[in-house]
């Protein structure tokens, strides 16, 4: 991977991971368009670092009040929504490094993705009347629908922030707290897979792979340089974009996030299943 190459793709990763259209389905799809063969797990979690460190700019006083006062609910509630994920995460590792490898569920995710989008905002309007929850009123049901969801957006495609509003509004969250409440949730999910990329690094295989010189013909994997790229970049952009979806959340609907991830899903499945150009 070239550092150009790593640099578009942070961009790519600072853009998506907020929007609900899936950062990781955007990277394994524009590294099947871009010819990048070489495995592409540990830069994908090296750029959600660079959106990480964005979560804590933008959200440093929820983070500072939680850190203030650790013991409180919704400390629990974030705690409780978390755990399906890693559940899913153990459990799967190597099919989720498959998927992540070979693309092959994407269109479907995608599709996903939107059918998430669309019943969360159908639902949202329904119960536009009744009295919406803020941080004082969530629940532990709110939390595990919340986190069911989140475990199922670990396959590349199904957006995380997508899956997670969704379940969010569903359950009649304001739109203000249901973009918080995943945005934090972001925060134990990506440290979730950095602690999975611990056995990995640990392995002089895998660490010879990363610092190889990006610029050396056959490199036996993606160069220090790109990572850094990318995750800085990744970082930058993600500081932007969940700044702009926190406003988009509060004042618009998602139905065309759902439009985009519908006709993305099927572009990809008509190109897997007829065309053949990248996948």
């Amino acid at each position: 991977m070239s550092v150009l190459e790593a640099i578009l793709l942070g961009a790519i990763q600072g853009i998506t991971e907020f929007l609900p259209v899936s950062s990781s389905g955007h990277l394994v799809l524009f590294q099947k368009i871009l010819g990048i063969s070489e495995p592409a797990l540990f830069f994908d979690t090296m750029v959600h670092v660079g959106t990480l460190t964005a979560v804590f700019v933008v959200l440093w006083k929820d983070i500072l009040d939680i850190l203030r006062k650790p013991v409180q609910p919704l400390t629990g509630y974030l705690i409780l929504a978390t755990l399906p994920a890693v559940l899913v995460a153990l459990a799967g590792k190597d099919l989720i490094e498959s998927a992540f490898a070979s693309g092959s569920f994407l269109g479907f995710a995608f599709l996903i993705t939107a059918a998430l989008l669309i019943g969360s905002e159908l639902l949202s309007r329904r119960a536009a009347t009744a009295a919406l929850k803020g941080k004082d009123d969530i629940n532990w049901v709110d939390a595990l629908v919340i986190g069911v969801l989140q475990g199922v957006a670990i396959i590349p495609g199904v957006s995380r922030s997508g899956a997670t509003l969704s379940g969010a509004l569903s359950r009649r969250l304001n739109r203000d707290f249901a973009a918080r409440f995943s945005f934090l949730l972001s925060i134990p999910a990506i440290l979730g897979a950095l602690v999975l990329q611990v056995k990995d690094l640990m392995d002089p295989a895998e660490v010879e792979g990363v610092v190889a010189n990006a610029d050396a013909s056959g490199s036996a994997g993606i160069g220090a340089l790109p990572i850094i790229a990318g995750t800085l970049v990744a970082a930058v952009v993600g500081f932007f974009s969940v700044r702009l979806m926190l406003k988009i959340v509060r004042e618009r609907s998602l139905l065309g996030f759902a439009v985009y991830t519908g006709v993305l899903g099927l572009l990809v499945l008509v190109d897997r299943f007829g065309t053949h150009l990248f996948f």
